[in-house]
Protein backbone atom coordinates (compact mmCIF):
# COMPACT_ATOMS: atom_id res chain seq x y z
CA UNK A 1 0.00 0.00 0.00
CA UNK A 2 1.29 3.44 -0.97
CA UNK A 3 1.86 6.11 1.67
CA UNK A 4 -0.78 8.80 1.64
CA UNK A 5 0.50 12.22 0.53
CA UNK A 6 -1.08 15.68 0.73
CA UNK A 7 -0.11 18.58 -1.54
CA UNK A 8 -0.04 22.31 -0.92
CA UNK A 9 1.27 25.29 -2.89
CA UNK A 10 2.77 28.17 -0.95
CA UNK A 11 3.76 31.64 -2.11
CA UNK A 12 5.69 34.52 -0.55
CA UNK A 13 7.24 37.56 -2.30
CA UNK A 14 8.44 36.09 -5.63
CA UNK A 15 9.00 32.58 -4.27
CA UNK A 16 6.76 29.61 -4.98
CA UNK A 17 6.96 26.31 -3.06
CA UNK A 18 5.33 23.00 -3.91
CA UNK A 19 4.96 20.97 -0.72
CA UNK A 20 4.13 17.28 -0.25
CA UNK A 21 3.23 16.14 3.26
CA UNK A 22 3.05 12.52 4.41
CA UNK A 23 2.87 10.89 7.86
CA UNK A 24 6.41 10.14 9.04
CA UNK A 25 9.22 10.97 11.46
CA UNK A 26 9.57 14.74 10.90
CA UNK A 27 12.12 14.86 8.04
CA UNK A 28 11.92 18.08 6.03
CA UNK A 29 13.60 18.12 2.62
CA UNK A 30 13.72 21.23 0.44
CA UNK A 31 15.08 20.94 -3.12
CA UNK A 32 16.71 17.61 -2.24
CA UNK A 33 18.58 18.92 0.82
CA UNK A 34 17.74 18.70 4.53
CA UNK A 35 16.00 21.86 5.79
CA UNK A 36 18.86 22.94 8.08
CA UNK A 37 21.37 22.65 5.25
CA UNK A 38 19.16 24.46 2.72
CA UNK A 39 18.02 27.50 4.75
CA UNK A 40 21.15 27.83 6.89
CA UNK A 41 19.51 29.96 9.61
CA UNK A 42 17.83 28.79 12.80
CA UNK A 43 15.23 31.58 12.58
CA UNK A 44 14.08 30.35 9.16
CA UNK A 45 13.94 26.74 10.42
CA UNK A 46 11.62 27.88 13.22
CA UNK A 47 9.54 29.83 10.69
CA UNK A 48 9.08 26.73 8.52
CA UNK A 49 8.05 24.50 11.45
CA UNK A 50 5.55 27.00 12.96
CA UNK A 51 2.42 25.33 11.49
CA UNK A 52 3.38 22.03 13.16
CA UNK A 53 3.99 23.72 16.52
CA UNK A 54 0.58 25.41 16.47
CA UNK A 55 -1.34 22.14 15.90
CA UNK A 56 0.93 19.95 18.10
CA UNK A 57 2.12 17.79 15.21
CA UNK A 58 5.88 18.32 15.58
CA UNK A 59 7.75 15.29 14.20
CA UNK A 60 4.63 13.53 12.92
CA UNK A 61 4.99 14.41 9.22
CA UNK A 62 7.66 14.15 6.54
CA UNK A 63 7.88 17.11 4.19
CA UNK A 64 9.26 17.07 0.66
CA UNK A 65 9.27 20.49 -1.01
CA UNK A 66 10.57 22.23 -4.10
CA UNK A 67 11.09 25.99 -3.84
CA UNK A 68 11.90 28.37 -6.67
CA UNK A 69 12.12 32.11 -7.21
CA UNK A 70 13.03 34.86 -4.77
CA UNK A 71 15.60 34.36 -2.01
CA UNK A 72 16.03 31.99 0.91
CA UNK A 73 13.78 34.02 3.23
CA UNK A 74 10.94 34.21 0.69
CA UNK A 75 11.29 30.52 -0.08
CA UNK A 76 11.10 29.66 3.64
CA UNK A 77 7.89 31.69 3.91
CA UNK A 78 6.51 29.96 0.83
CA UNK A 79 7.31 26.51 2.29
CA UNK A 80 5.55 27.50 5.54
CA UNK A 81 2.48 28.59 3.57
CA UNK A 82 2.53 25.34 1.56
CA UNK A 83 2.81 23.23 4.73
CA UNK A 84 -0.21 25.01 6.23
CA UNK A 85 -2.26 24.39 3.06
CA UNK A 86 -1.25 20.71 3.00
CA UNK A 87 -2.15 20.32 6.71
CA UNK A 88 -5.68 21.56 5.97
CA UNK A 89 -5.99 18.93 3.23
CA UNK A 90 -4.80 16.30 5.72
CA UNK A 91 -7.43 17.30 8.28
CA UNK A 92 -10.05 20.00 7.72
CA UNK A 93 -10.20 20.68 11.48
CA UNK A 94 -6.71 22.22 11.27
CA UNK A 95 -8.10 25.00 9.06
CA UNK A 96 -9.58 27.14 11.86
CA UNK A 97 -6.42 27.00 13.99
CA UNK A 98 -4.10 27.76 11.06
CA UNK A 99 -6.42 30.46 9.69
CA UNK A 100 -6.61 32.20 13.08
CA UNK A 101 -2.82 32.15 13.33
CA UNK A 102 -2.50 33.67 9.85
CA UNK A 103 -0.66 30.79 8.16
CA UNK A 104 -3.23 30.28 5.38
CA UNK A 105 -3.16 33.92 4.23
CA UNK A 106 -0.70 34.62 1.42
CA UNK A 107 1.53 37.54 2.47
CA UNK A 108 0.76 40.18 -0.20
CA UNK A 109 3.91 42.26 0.38
CA UNK A 110 6.13 42.30 -2.70
CA UNK A 111 8.83 44.66 -3.91
CA UNK A 112 7.43 47.87 -5.37
CA UNK A 113 8.41 48.50 -8.97
CA UNK A 114 10.74 51.30 -10.04
CA UNK A 115 8.98 54.25 -11.68
CA UNK A 116 10.33 56.41 -14.50
CA UNK A 117 11.80 59.77 -13.50
CA UNK A 118 12.83 58.41 -10.10
CA UNK A 119 15.95 56.86 -8.55
CA UNK A 120 14.13 53.82 -7.16
CA UNK A 121 10.54 52.93 -6.36
CA UNK A 122 9.89 56.18 -4.47
CA UNK A 123 13.15 58.08 -4.08
CA UNK A 124 13.56 60.96 -6.54
CA UNK A 125 16.86 62.24 -7.92
CA UNK A 126 18.91 64.63 -5.77
CA UNK A 127 17.71 68.19 -6.18
CA UNK A 128 20.26 70.95 -6.86
CA UNK A 129 19.07 74.50 -6.42
CA UNK A 130 22.01 76.14 -8.25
Amino acid sequence: MEKQRFYGTGKRKNAVARVWLSPGEGNITINGKPMSEYVGRRSLELLITQPFAIIDAMGKFDIWATASGGGISGQAGAVRHGIAVALTKFDEENRTILRRSGFLTRDPRVKERKKYGREGARRGFQFTKR
